[in-house]
């Protein structure tokens, strides 16, 4: 485990000695509020430390998994109306200077409309992807009712597994996150790659732009 790890690991048990369960939707939400806290350490310590270690049942599992959905819920709708109403007017403004066109906010727009719920659904089933997802669904003004029900329900089966996971492996929770951390860099590989792609066909759209207005 990192030193970043560790001490993020000591926040976490300190909050749960003090705050139990309310502790774990406050971490939640704090992690899916676009803030990197990582929830492979939040809520396989949940289950070790709030079911295992005081030899609850397992049953306690979904309550883990319903204090997690409520926390990413509720750092979600943060993000989302962040990306609402202060990224869509940003954007709108400024967006150009970051290569983005208002071409492609009008494509984001017509993607989450048609697919936004199954998008935030398998996001919130991603390492690192599932952090961000609300900022652009926000930007491209989901139905927020669809961005609720699909944000909870995913986020539910992530929390619940997580913390199955550490009721199972009890005080060698850590293995878990371990086993999960060389998927992180592949995530992230895959988020650089298609942010490369978007610039080349950005670059490339506007030098033919640029060549149809010279030879008119």
């Amino acid at each position: 485990m990192t030193g970043i790890e560790q001490w993020l690991l000591d926040i976490i048990n300190s909050l749960y000695v003090f705050m139990q369960w309310p502790g774990v939707a406050l971490l939640m939400a704090i992690e899916s509020a676009c803030i990197p806290f990582p929830s492979e350490l939040i809520m396989p310590l949940a289950g070790w430390m709030l079911i295992k270690e005081p030899a609850l049942s397992v049953w306690y599992v979904f309550l883990a998994g319903a204090a997690g959905a409520i926390g990413n819920t509720v750092g979600s709708v943060i993000a989302y109306y962040v990306g609402k109403w202060a990224g869509r007017p940003f954007l709108n403004k400024y967006g150009r200077y970051i290569l983005i066109s208002q071409h492609d906010l009008d494509m984001t727009d017509r993607w989450f409309s048609r697919s936004g719920s199954w998008t935030v659904f398998v996001s919130r089933l991603l390492p690192v992807v599932r952090t961000y997802i609300s900022l652009p669904a926000g930007i491209a003004k989901m139905n927020i009712p669809k961005f609720l029900i699909y944000t909870f329900t995913g986020s539910f089966i992530w929390s619940a597994g997580l913390a199955y996971g550490g009721y199972l492996l009890g005080e060698h929770w850590e293995e878990l996150r371990s086993a999960m951390r060389p998927f992180d860099p592949v995530i992230i590989a895959i988020i650089v790659i298609l942010v490369g792609f978007y610039i080349y066909r950005h670059i490339k759209h506007l030098r033919a732009e640029k060549q149809k207005t010279n030879q008119d």
